[in-house]
């Protein structure tokens, strides 16, 4: 028997010999996860902004477990996104990098992932906003049934987009078709060579409204310069301006349409990643150009929802779990004065680097868990992932979380305490070792201890401006005294870098470590 299910209904669940099939699917809660898109630490007021008003999310963290040692499993977006959804760091599969929009799909359809556990415990299940985990077998014809895709590892609904707001194809995609495609207007996608007759941003700047700085050159959609080449499919192009509400909407309706079934909802928004097109009623509302402005935009729609499950009488049968994929990012590849209206906001919070980054910020984010009248609010030191989530969730609902590297953090996620639970366990005090991920690069954090190897490399991507971590030498830090990751203590403390060392190379070995060129995302 499960007994972390609901204390309210744990005296129907021990008594299913007398209860309905249906009373005891009632008894699961509502699970969702909303997943920001390069939001980092110091992006949060809870989290210590200050010049960033985001009263939703500030209220998920003040009235649920605010935790300040989460982290997602990747500085980078496909790598964290297949970690969160399959319980397994990235690092083991090879080809979990940055996908551009025709690669094909990264999660083995036989491969255990979260909403395929959650399915086999009665959810209902969907996924609304970024995929970017691939589609299709490698040949995609975006004209017709794409698939294998979020459907075929374990979503009952799908309406993503493929890859990111920055790449091709630009069109929204309901359970594998493409949304409002003209069949006489077919689209044409290519990652190498444009379309004749197509303009492109290298080519056309008379024609963008967003001017682009590095990378972000070829198809152009809605005069905004994307990564790839796309031909056609113009009834079906998103408005940039609109992705929001239209996320937004979607993720509504489903709640309103699955209320009377347990249901799992992957609700991605695809904010602040570039392009930051906010809709005209946020444009200039935070005072630090359009990276502030898609924050406030992103907080907005986060009260929405929220407000909707309020209404719908399911806000206290629902756990609502909310991160980001990476740490934050200023100039990724286009102009729109991130730097230039900063002020002293520091999107990384306490820490050192960024997305793409080894360094603490690529991978610490915020990571709250908010559970009404359930979980009391309070803060949380606890080392936790988000691939522990696939084994948490399934502590929960009762499902098998079969072989993964994800661990049951589920005691700590819902803020039981040694009294409730009768012992200490690994549950309370969080995750005691974890491997980190960037460019293919890994680390280890151990307690409150980083170790990172050495690579070769350029110590700054200066594309972007972020510190990558790469250093001839091995680094050591602690993050109780250093969070900045300042000092480098490998020479001075020889037995505990030897310690760590050996517990890097009993998780990792053979891996690839070699250091890899960074692809813009």
């Amino acid at each position: 028997m499960n007994r972390f299910l609901l204390p309210t209904t744990f005296l129907a669940v021990a008594s299913a010999c007398t209860s309905s099939e249906k009373q005891s699917q009632e008894a699961k809660p509502n699970i969702v996860i909303i997943y920001m898109d390069d939001l980092g630490y110091g992006d949060v007021g809870a989290y210590g902004a200050t010049y960033l008003k985001t009263p939703n999310m500030d209220k998920l963290a003040n009235e649920g477990i605010r935790f300040t040692n989460g982290y997602a499993t990747s500085a980078t977006s496909t790598p964290s996104r297949y970690g969160l959804l399959t319980g397994m760091y990235p690092w083991r599969n090879a080809d979990a990098k940055i996908l551009p929009g025709t690669a094909p799909l990264l999660i083995d359809t036989n491969q255990i992932t979260l909403p395929k556990l959650l399915q086999r415990q009665g959810y209902h299940t969907a996924v609304v906003g970024k995929w970017h985990l691939g589609m299709g077998s490698g040949q995609v014809n975006w004209n017709g049934q794409i698939a294998p895709g979020p459907n075929e590892v374990g979503f009952d609904y799908a309406y993503v987009m493929a890859a990111t707001q920055d790449r091709v194809p630009t069109v929204y995609i309901e359970n594998g078709k493409v949304v409002d495609l003209d069949p006489e207007d077919p689209i044409e996608v290519d990652y190498i060579k444009n379309f004749e007759g197509e303009p492109t941003g290298l080519d056309n700047p008379e024609l963008l409204k967003m001017k682009w700085h590095h990378g972000h050159n070829n198809s152009i959609v809605n005069g905004i310069p994307r990564i790839g080449f796309m031909k056609g499919g113009e009834k079906a192009k998103w408005k940039d301006e609109e992705m929001a509400d239209h996320f937004l909407k979607k993720a509504c309706e489903y709640v309103r349409e699955h209320k009377n079934e347990p249901f799992f909802l992957y609700y991605a928004l695809q904010q602040p990643h570039v392009p930051r097109t906010p809709h005209p009623r946020f444009a200039g509302t935070s005072g630090m150009g359009p990276r502030g402005d898609v924050i406030v935009e992103a907080d907005w729609c986060i009260g929405e929802f929220t407000r909707t499950l309020e209404e719908e009488g399911l806000l206290e049968n629902t756990l609502i779990i909310f991160t980001s994929d990476n740490g934050p990012v200023l100039n990724d590849g286009y102009y729109d004065e991130a730097v230039e209206k900063l002020g002293d906001h520091k999107p990384w919070g306490l820490f050192r680097g960024g997305k793409y980054s080894l360094y603490d910020a690529g991978m610490h984010v915020p990571f709250i868990t908010y559970w009404k009248g359930k979980i009391t609010p309070s803060v949380s030191e606890a080392l936790v992932c988000q691939i522990d989530l696939l084994a948490s969730l399934a502590m929960l609902t009762g499902g098998d979380k079969g072989t993964t590297d994800s661990q049951d953090l589920l005691d700590m996620l819902l803020g039981k305490n040694e009294k409730e639970i009768g012992r200490a366990s690994c549950r309370e005090k969080g995750r005691q070792e974890l491997i980190l991920e960037a460019i293919s690069r890994t680390a280890l954090r151990k307690d409150h201890w980083v170790m990172i190897p050495p690579y070769n490399g350029a110590e700054i991507e200066k594309q972007v401006n972020i510190e990558t971590g790469n250093s001839k030498e091995y680094q050591l830090f602690d993050l109780n005294t250093d969070p900045e990751q300042r000092n480098n203590l490998a020479k001075h403390d020889q037995e505990r870098l030897k310690e760590m060392i050996a517990i890097y190379e009993k998780i990792t070995s053979g891996i690839n470590k070699k250091t890899e060129s960074l692809i813009l995302e």
